[in-house]
């Protein structure tokens, strides 16, 4: 997986995005931090550096074909690694989402986490994968594969997690994220992937997501506390502003009720209609009226995050351009939040001998 020399045959000088190879070439970690283009026959674009998988662009035709990054990325490495935005659009492991109060158990043994989100531990810790570099090999113009192998006792996690990420843009703008993971101690796992999307266009000021019209094939969600942690229910959507069975804007009820004022918005865990477990099914359509732009999320997992850029505040990302409040959305496809501590969620316990595997699908179009 050390193969650096691969990269600069599919390497793209002119990319749409504006971004510097140079830029991103750093001894972080021991590792070689880099820029990486994916191109398909379509002219679209991905940018995405191995600092955290994170995504740094993912260039899109509007319904005119002006090309814009649909996702809120950095523009050199000494951003991403001090971004004011922790998870700005980065690869999230070994547990995405809260773990309540950082403590969970296996086999009668409990396991203590940093807690780096008010009382509770959130998205790995603080030098989760979101601050840890991959190995990388770009296989081909529109495949990049990561490697992490995440240690033994690393953020307070059992077992050597042996981790897999590969990143694929299809000649469908669809960008397929694949995952798999193996642990020789019996562990939790739960990866995802933290893309803030923006189908208006990242640049300096944005339009916000409140108009996007967004439907999410689930009938019931999962409420949550005053620190974001499940009640430990799962209640149906029906008569609720977490009802978009059918489209609606985001921004219709993001405000109305206690759920909304648990989250300061939409920050909830949304359980996603499936015939069988593990089942590759549609979750999310979100579509932005001004632009054209639609996306499409598909994804094995049980459950999809929602967040609306709630605490956002203004960070700068590339080029300059601000990201103030609810001008993102990110679809997180991932297990239920603080699963390790209610057995009757789907599990994430992950075993020696098991493969973890996970496949997620953004499918962007114009309408």
């Amino acid at each position: 997986m050390h193969n650096y020399t691969t990269m600069s045959n599919f390497y793209v000088e002119n990319n749409l995005s504006g971004l510097k190879r140079q830029d991103f070439q750093k001894t972080v970690q021991g590792k070689q931090t880099d820029l990486f283009i994916l191109k398909n026959k379509k002219g679209a674009e991905i940018a995405i550096t191995n600092y955290a998988g994170a995504l740094l662009s993912v260039m899109m035709p509007d319904r005119n074909g002006k090309m814009e990054s649909v996702v809120w990325g950095h523009d050199s490495i000494d951003h991403v690694i001090s971004s004011q935005e922790t998870y700005l659009s980065v690869l999230i492991g070994r547990y995405g989402n809260r773990i309540a109060k950082g403590k969970f158990t296996i086999d009668g043994k409990e396991y203590t986490l940093a807690a780096n989100d008010g009382p509770n531990s959130l998205h790995g810790g603080p030098t989760g994968f979101h601050g840890r570099v991959f190995d990388a090999q770009q296989t081909d113009a529109c495949t990049l594969k990561l490697h992490y192998l995440c240690k033994d006792g690393e953020e307070g996690f059992p077992g050597n997690l042996d981790v897999n990420v590969t990143y694929r843009l299809t000649d469908e703008n669809e960008l397929v994220i694949e995952y798999e993971a193996t642990t020789d101690k019996k562990t939790v796992v739960c990866l995802t992937n933290h893309a803030y999307f923006t189908l208006n266009g990242m640049k300096k000021s944005p339009a916000d997501i409140l108009g996007y019209d967004l439907t999410i094939n689930a009938d019931h969600y999962i409420p949550i506390d005053g620190t974001c942690i499940p009640l430990g229910n799962i209640d149906k959507v029906e008569g609720t502003p977490f009802d978009f069975r059918t489209p609606e804007k985001i921004g219709k009820r993001i405000d109305q009720g206690q759920q909304t004022a648990n989250g300061h918005g939409y920050d909830h865990c949304w359980v996603l209609n499936k015939r069988e477990p593990g089942e590759l099914s549609f979750a999310v359509k979100c579509v932005d009226p001004a632009s054209g732009r639609s996306l499409e999320c598909w994804t094995t997992e049980p459950g999809v995050q929602c967040y609306t850029g709630n605490w956002c505040s203004g960070s700068i990302c590339a080029h300059g351009a601000d990201l103030p409040r609810r001008c993102a959305v990110c679809f997180e496809a991932e297990h239920f939040p603080d699963s390790p501590n209610n057995p009757h969620f789907p599990s994430t316990t992950l075993n020696p001998g098991e493969v973890y595997t996970q496949t997620t699908i953004y499918r962007f179009g114009v309408e």
